[in-house]
């Protein structure tokens, strides 16, 4: 059984991120009675434990949160704060010092990437590390090298089975309803390969631009932030193998393996745009040729899904927000009872996360009337229930518990870095398109003949 944590320390407790997610998420996990352990807060601010436990407060009032007091009472008691320098062995022998000689602590580092070298060595001086664990948020770099630098600093102090990488789209309710969607229905599996499958689209779309994150988004752009990391993380969950069994690594191997046998794109399989006014965002460089919109048609070289094109596209400004995953099969073979300008449309599967949760499926059925005629029919597959965990709440409390199942593990990461590398740098400058359009029109090519965008 893995060792339950005894200790969290999270780094870099200021933040937005922070403020927006993990406060909630500590106090869901308090009501829970899964975080009743030291919470030491670190940061460079001079506060003290009280001014964080205000601060909580207030982030849970701003994230809507109903709060019991005797729960929040519970977590204000927990939290401590440590303000310091990330270079001072004085701030890691403070943080040991309110650790209260924890045996497993969990740290946190929602901070930069290039502090992790400085923490990971204050963990160190102060024997944090021993029986510890490191939870980590993306980027996991942004390219191979510099993701391999950041594997080598943190495995000075932390084997690879107790480093958890968070990506939190895989702890996100409707991207598990994946899992067990796929593998708790035979129904699927028999048409789940290329033989009935034409093709398959991720899509993540948001009608909003970069929102104030315009120096942040101009040095990462769509294809770093959610493609090389979310939205392939997607695709592995819908193509994977079944794992042998519910053990974590079992799982995390065939995401891997999935990875493994998705070619390395080329700059021919990318479409890269910016919509208009993208350039006019506070510290947003006036010729900045970064992509605030991408597209990219992959193949998976396996024996389930050769020959099936996956095409992924990612967008700000767009005509709506949407993230979806649309399965296409095959038509039939010969067109029956359709009108002759009007051939009976595809049957599709439909994940959607965003901005509803909800799983549909398109089938054929006779149009009403005198004529013996198909139309496409919408099956809604939703139930009542209760709404389950956020994905903070999820990624949080199985940090505390020892599951790395759902957080990315190294080789994956490195695999997804490998399939996006040769599209990094030297590709076609970005194509021009407008807000709350679909994007630009050129990435329709990617789609190949016969095939329509699903949404947008």
């Amino acid at each position: 059984m893995p060792q339950l944590a005894d200790a969290l320390i999270l780094f870099g407790i200021t933040g937005d991120l922070a403020r927006r997610k993990l406060f909630p998420a500590l106090y869901s996990l308090t009501a829970e009675g899964i975080a009743d352990i030291p919470i030491i807060g670190v940061a460079s601010r001079a506060w003290t434990d009280d001014i964080l436990r205000e601060h909580a407060r207030t982030a849970l009032d701003e994230a809507g949160v109903a709060i019991d007091d005797a729960v929040f009472d519970r977590l204000a008691k927990n939290l401590c704060y440590v303000s310091g320098d990330y270079r001072d062995p004085s701030t890691f022998a403070a943080i040991a010092a309110r650790a209260d000689g924890a045996r497993c602590a969990v740290s946190y580092l929602a901070i930069p990437p290039d502090l992790f070298d400085d923490v990971v060595e204050g963990l160190v001086s102060a024997g944090l590390n021993a029986n510890g664990r490191v939870v980590l948020e993306k980027p996991f770099g942004r390219d191979p090298a510099s993701a391999e630098h950041l594997n080598q600093v943190v495995h000075q102090a932390f084997s690879e089975d107790r480093v958890y990488r968070i990506d939190h789209f895989l702890g996100k309710e409707a991207v598990q309803n994946l899992m067990i969607f796929r593998f708790s229905n035979t129904i699927l599996e028999p048409v789940w390969n290329r033989r009935y499958i034409r093709g398959v689209q991720i899509t993540m779309a948001e009608d909003f631009g970069v929102e104030g994150r315009g120096k942040f988004y101009d040095n990462v752009g769509a294809l770093r932030d959610v493609v090389q990391n979310h939205l392939l993380q997607m695709l592995s969950l819908l193509a994977m193998e079944p794992p042998v069994s519910e053990d974590p690594d079992a799982l995390r191997d065939e995401r891997v393996k999935v990875l493994r046998a998705v070619h390395s794109l080329t700059p021919a399989d990318v479409v890269r745009g910016q919509y208009i006014g993208y350039r006019d965002e506070p510290g947003v460089a006036v010729d900045s040729d970064m992509e605030t919109y991408v597209a990219v048609r992959l193949g998976i070289d396996s024996w389930r899904w050769a020959g099936v094109p996956w095409v992924i596209r990612a967008g700000k400004a767009m005509s709506r927000t949407v993230t979806e995953a649309v399965v296409e099969f095959d038509r039939p073979p010969r067109p029956l009872f359709a009108d002759i300008d009007c051939a009976p449309g595809p049957n599709r599967l439909i994940f959607r996360t965003k901005p509803d949760e909800d799983i549909s499926l398109s089938l054929q059925a006779k149009e009403p009337g005198p004529s013996m005629v198909s139309e496409s029919v919408e099956f809604h597959l939703q139930h009542d229930r209760k709404p389950g965990r956020d994905a903070y709440t999820r990624l949080l409390s199985a940090a505390l518990e020892g599951d790395p199942s759902l957080f990315a593990r190294q080789d994956g990461v490195m695999e997804a870095w490998r399939i996006v590398d040769d599209i990094l740098e030297g590709v076609d400058p970005v194509i021009p398109y407008a807000r709350g359009s679909g994007g630009p029109r050129e990435a329709d090519r990617l789609l190949g003949e016969g095939w329509a965008w699903a949404t947008l």
